[in-house]
């Protein structure tokens, strides 16, 4: 009898230990599906979101971060915050680190963008498939082209992030269940890499980086109230979280409305922004004289080549930059970078690193060691040539959202007015 209480004791705690970890464990054959639209979440997430008190049908929002090769979701808790339910090894994600900027160029989407209803295509060919929205408002305004980017499965990517057919299989559940619950856009959030202070610091070279600092903002309003940012576009730039006056809109090729930060939310952002750029001076004097080599498409998916091996050719997992890129010595890495752009060798664009000898941009901001924009912009407001409203930061609390997270769907990104985001901070 005791053996046998200590087996059961045994495999509870396995299943406990199963159920905490967040990429997909069950063992699915897709083949044996007879309807993948609507096959349920498996139990031990339907069990994680009992746990969490996330009704079902709460709003998602999705998360995407390149580097590390990582597709979270996070679920509406019933204080109507956020927390991540899930989060998956994404499959392959072709290009580099960097924005897609036309059509052709391999490149995988960065930005904000509205997953609506009609982004789901249950009939993909890589076995279900969800648009990312791209081009969005802010792509189309500073022309940047391409179509039919998605998140799908097959593990098989041209501008895509790749999942397994097991994997985007929940995905696509907890979407859907989602918009039967009615939230009316998903929002996802495609990132280069966590903006964390050493990240920033690593890349701070690179020819994308004012591009990330607008990313981080939003990435910031997040990290703070733990709920989807509202999103908006004004003079060619992201702008999170602005309330206007009247009957002011936002237009994505024109000036920016008068606009301001909510007091509560700049005052949180205010204080987050302070301990980044103590983070951040601590580790651009610890990369000192060191350099983040990229790896090109081709490095990462030398290190995952064992998992080729018995698939479909078509089958490609491209792993991440981060167990392919490294460290080098700036010495090292100039020397290698003269090597491979030789005359007698093609130009070696997607094997530059972050923090390469770029053109003088890059190059005076790695000896400047150019610290963060101001706090201002940091809060939500808008750069500092854009006209911003002043806010009273004397608070030092983030108000609680309203309690009912049924009640909110992320707002479609549309140059039309909407309802106003900083209702749901009030605590009327």
């Amino acid at each position: 009898m005791p053996m046998r209480l200590k087996n059961i004791a045994l495999a509870l705690a396995l299943a406990t230990a199963l159920a905490g970890c967040n990429d997909t464990l069950d063992s699915v054959d897709v083949s044996k599906i007879k309807n993948k639209v609507e096959h349920p979440l498996p139990s031990r997430i339907v069990a994680e979101m009992q746990k969490k008190n996330m009704p079902r049908t709460s709003p998602i929002m999705i998360r995407i971060f390149k580097e590390e090769g990582v597709l979270e979701v996070w679920k509406a808790k019933a204080d109507n915050r956020f927390d991540m339910i899930s989060s998956y090894q994404i499959c392959a994600w072709s290009g580099k680190l960097g924005p897609k900027k036309k059509e052709g160029d391999r490149q995988a989407p960065e930005g904000f963008y509205n997953l609506t209803p009609a982004h789901l295509n249950p009939n993909s060919k890589y076995f279900l498939a969800i648009n990312t929205g791209f081009p969005n408002r802010y792509d189309q305004v500073n022309g940047r082209t391409g179509s039919n980017l998605m998140i799908h499965g097959a593990c098989s990517s041209s501008g895509c992030y790749s999942m397994t057919d097991e994997q985007v299989l929940e995905i696509y559940a907890f979407a859907r269940d989602a918009f039967k619950g009615g939230q009316s856009a998903v929002q996802l959030q495609a990132f280069p890499f966590r903006m964390t202070a050493e990240n920033m610091a690593r890349h701070r070279g690179s020819e994308h980086y004012d591009f990330w600092q607008m990313l981080k903002t939003g990435y910031d309003n997040f990290e703070v109230t733990k709920r989807p940012p509202e999103v908006n576009v004004c003079e060619k730039k992201y702008v999170f979280n602005q309330q206007v006056e009247g009957a002011a809109t936002f237009n994505a090729a024109a000036a920016c409305p008068p606009m301001s930060t909510p007091p509560g939310l700049m005052a949180a952002l205010a204080s987050h922004q302070q301990s980044y750029e103590v983070a951040y001076a601590k580790a651009v004097k610890k990369l000192d004289g060191m350099v983040w080599y990229e790896p090109s498409e081709a490095e990462r998916k030398a290190v995952v080549a064992e998992k080729r091996k018995g698939r479909d050719i078509a089958y490609a997992p491209t792993g991440t930059s981060l167990e392919a890129g490294k460290l080098m010595k700036r010495e090292e890495f100039e020397a290698l970078m003269a090597k491979r752009t030789a005359p007698e060798s093609k130009p070696a664009t997607t094997m530059l690193a972050s923090t390469s000898a770029r053109p003088a941009t890059a190059a005076e901001r790695m000896k400047q060691d150019r610290l963060p924009r101001q706090q201002s912009e940091i809060a939500g407001a808008a750069p500092t040539a854009e006209p911003t409203a002043t806010a009273d930061a004397s608070s030092t609390t983030v108000p609680i959202p309203v309690q009912n997270p049924m009640a909110y769907a992320a707002p479609p990104v549309s140059d039309s007015k909407k309802r106003p985001f900083w209702k749901f901070w009030s605590q009327e």
